[in-house]
């Protein structure tokens, strides 16, 4: 019978050991948001500028001749 007792112990201190390293996946991952929340907003500013730029390229770009496309020998 104590071997019963014994796995039933077994059997939570598993389920705590789990518990824990969710815990910690949890706190990681709400880290790592965080962390990729703050990057965007920090490159917003450059990726609009860089967005504006290459609309203003393509407006003064002359526009080109169809061809057959790229051919290869």
């Amino acid at each position: 019978m104590a071997w019963v007792a014994v796995s039933v112990s077994l059997g939570f201190v598993g389920l705590a050991v789990l518990a824990w390293c969710a815990f910690k996946v949890w706190l990681g991952v709400r880290r790592f948001g965080r962390e990729l929340e703050r990057t965007r907003r920090r490159l917003e500013h450059e990726h609009s500028a860089l967005r504006d730029e290459v609309s203003r390229m393509e407006r003064t770009r002359a526009p080109q001749p169809p061809e057959d496309g790229v051919r290869s020998t």
